[in-house]
Formats: structure tokens, sequence, C-alpha cells
């Protein structure tokens, strides 16, 4: 596909150096420094320009694109892009948008602004951290299948059980897959008898159910986590309080700005919104933060979000999840001590990726910086799976593939080497980023 993506920043970049490998891609912005860097380091072409400006679109061969990639740090100009594009040819547009205004907007009529699909960083920002909340000791978490199946991503502690055993000893769990470990840069495909280290990154498919029993015993964190304490009164946070309080929870939420507390409280009726300093240790320890669950630090600027992660995890808390705008701090954040940190720029590049992806697939999870993949995939006649047993049709597929589940009739299905595949069930797949246009060829 030809595809323009409009902005170099940290969102486009890491967007054009994920699809340049395989589609003809174009970058515009008006930085030169940020198009000279682009065209050292990305297989594309990086033009100097105003995106939102019908000659620089032509220059970028928008009258021949398949896709349009807003990702400018600005709303309107995304927008407005994507509105410029379309009065000249019919790209499909993708917009990447902060506020929930503009979502709300266009979600009440998709394709509204001249926008195909709208990517709110707030909101996807929420929503990911929401899982991981719900999911002890994970970093990422996604479902498929309609929910019925969930990936995630685990750190294994020193101090957990896991550390030590086997995969086949670890396995203690009815719908569980090992799909895979990182280990010191590299990728292990697991069997019964790889060990497992602590350190070790391992990626797992399977039930709800399943993997939240792993998740248990790898965090060693019992009972439910509901008591949650989110510090700061950003436009995310209060996403974040939102999302929670639909699942029946009844988070706190720590706003210094006496106004911005009172719309918090309006906005936020199943909330206790409390008015203070987040960094406060008094305060924090008169709240019990022993006590609590997870916290989130959601400020705006990077080293309060840090202070506040450190300081509660100092005085007890189970788990801190920061937010990081800027991706290249998030390793540090993790390194230093934050259990997550979550980079909305980060996020937001993967899904814009995830989605042009899935035109060959049902749903894509982007792995470790978009080194591996999981996606489901219907299988239809033409599928090298289709009316054969795992144990054959695996042969036929490359290395590093391994199938994590299956789902048929609504109903999940554990995958075992004697497995028969049929033609319409719906298949969750890891492989390695190097094998996945082979693989998918075949799937």
């Amino acid at each position: 596909m030809h595809i323009v993506i409009v902005g170099a920043g940290e969102v486009g970049s890491s967007i054009a150096k994920s699809l340049a490998d395989s589609h003809d891609v174009v970058v515009v912005d008006v930085d030169p420094e940020k198009v000279e860097a682009l065209n050292y380091n990305v297989d594309a072409l990086a033009i100097e320009g105003d995106g939102a400006s019908l000659p620089t679109l032509r220059e970028a061969g928008i009258e021949k694109a398949d896709i349009l990639i807003a990702s400018t740090d600005d709303d309107e100009t995304n927008i407005i892009t994507c509105g410029t594009a379309k009065t000249v040819a019919d790209p499909f547009t993708i917009a990447r948008i902060k506020g929930t205004n503009y979502l709300e907007t266009w979600q009440g009529a998709e394709g509204a602004l001249g926008v195909d699909f709208m990517v709110g960083t707030t909101m996807l920002t929420a929503k990911s951290i929401v899982r991981v909340i719900g999911l002890p000791a994970a970093h990422d978490v996604d479902t498929f299948a309609g929910g019925r199946v969930q990936m995630a991503e685990f750190e294994i502690p020193e101090a957990s059980p896991v550390a030590g055993q086997t995969v086949q000893e670890a396995d203690r769990f009815e719908s569980l897959t090992f799909a895979a470990i990182f280990r010191n840069g590299d990728v292990i495909i697991p069997t019964g008898q790889t060990g497992i280290e602590a350190g070790d990154e391992v990626v797992v498919i399977g039930s709800e159910e399943s993997v939240h029993e792993l998740s248990a015993e790898v965090s060693q964190h019992t009972g439910d986590v509901d008591d949650i304490l989110i510090v700061g009164g950003t436009e995310v946070a209060c996403q974040i309080a939102r999302l929670l309080e639909e699942q029946g929870l009844t988070p706190r939420l720590v706003e210094h700005d006496h106004d911005r507390a009172r719309e918090l409280a309006e906005e936020l009726p199943n909330s206790r919104i409390l008015e203070h300093d987040g960094t406060d240790r008094e305060f924090l320890e008169r709240e019990h933060i022993e006590e609590v669950d997870t916290v989130v630090a959601a400020l705006k600027r990077n080293e309060r979000n840090l202070l506040v992660s450190l300081l509660t995890k100092r005085l007890g808390v189970d788990r801190a999840v920061a937010i990081v705008d800027e991706t290249e701090y998030s390793e540090l954040f993790e390194a230093v001590g934050v259990d997550v940190a979550v980079s909305p720029r980060e996020a937001t590049a993967e899904e814009i990726t995830r989605f042009t992806r899935e035109r060959r697939a049902e749903n894509v999870a982007l792995i470790e910086n978009d080194r591996a993949e999981v996606i489901e995939i219907e299988v239809d006649h033409d599928s090298v799976l289709a009316d054969r047993p795992i144990q054959e049709s695996i042969q036929d597929l490359p290395e590093g593939l391994v199938i994590g589940a299956i789902t048929r009739n609504g109903d999940f299905v554990i995958p075992r080497g004697d497995t028969v595949i049929e033609e319409g069930d719906n298949v969750v797949v890891f492989a390695e980023t190097v094998i996945l246009e082979e693989a998918t060829a075949k799937l």
C-alpha cells in the first residue's frame, strides 16, 4: 500500500518504522530536522511541508494513497489534514486525537469530519491502564475472540514460585498456553522442558480465568484488585476512574486544584475525590496507602509521576502504574522501581499500526515494541490449519509461531497436538514479526 503519514514526531516515526518494510511510506513534517532524521533512520521518504495543505499532500502522493495517517500533536491539524485529503482522493483516513470531545462527536457519526478511523489517545491510554490494573504482575494485556481469549505479558519476579520451574511445571492451568519467553533480548519459543528464570518476560494466551490464575501465582497477590488510588485530575485520570466505576469499583482520585476537584466530583459520582497534594507523605499515610492495591500516577509531568510512584511504593503500596509522556523514559521508570510505565504516544503508535495490519486479521496485538505479534484469524478452507491436527499442520508453518487458543461457536477449545482445527474456527496465534508475512500467507 501507499501510506502517507503527516507528523514525524515520536508517534509518526514509530508508525513509519513499523510499516516501511512492507509498504510504500511517505512522511510529511514541517520540521526539517525531523525530516532529515527520518530519511536517515527509516526506509521511508520524508518530505518537508505542511501536511494540512493540498500542495504538500499532492507532493506526498495523496492521490494514489491507500491510507492517510494524521499523527501530529495538534488535534485540529489532524482533522483538517484528513478532510483536505478527502477533497482530492479517497484514502482511508486515520486521525490521532487527544481531546475526548472530538472523539465523542466522531463516534456519534463515524466518517464525520473526513475521518474514517479516530484514535483517541486519552481513552486508549485509560483502557490500557485499566486492563493492567485488573491483572496483577502483567505489563501488557489484550483480549481476543470477543473477550473469551486473553493475552498477557508478565515479568517473572525473583520471589515468584514460577521462577526456577519448567514450563511444564508452571503450566498447572486448564486452558493456558505459554507462547513465548523474552530473555536478554532473545525470543524463546518454549517447550515443556524450557526453564523459566527470574526477570523473564513471559507471554501467555488462554482463557480469562486461567490467565488470572497464573497472574495470582506470579504476583502472589491474593484477593481482588479493588482498592485503587489515582493521583492527578487530568483527563486521562478522569477516564480511568470512569472505566473503573463501570466495573463497579469506587476508586479514590486525588486532585490538588479546588475547581478541578469539584468538576471531577460532578463527573465521577461513584469515585471519592480527595482535594489534596498527592505527593504529601502524611496525607498518603492517613489514606492508608499501605493497603492500596494499585496507585496510578496520572499527573501532567513525568517527574511528578515518578515521584508519586516511588514514594507510594516506599510506603507499602502493592503496585505503581505511571503515565510517561516520552516513550524513551518508560524503561527508566521501570528500572528504578515503577511496576508499569504506560506511554500514551507508544500506545497510540501501536494502535494505529495494529489497525493497518488488521486488514489481514480479526485482531492484532503488538508485543515488545513490535518484535512479535499476537493475531486472531478466522480459518477458511484455504488455510493450512483447516481440518488437520495441530501437530501435522504446524509442520507447514515457519518456526517462531505458536497456536495459543481456539474458539469454536463461542466456546473455548484448548489447543493440543491432536486438536483438529475446523473451518470457521477463530485461532489466536503468537508469531515473531520476522516470520509474520510468510505465516499469514498460509494461515
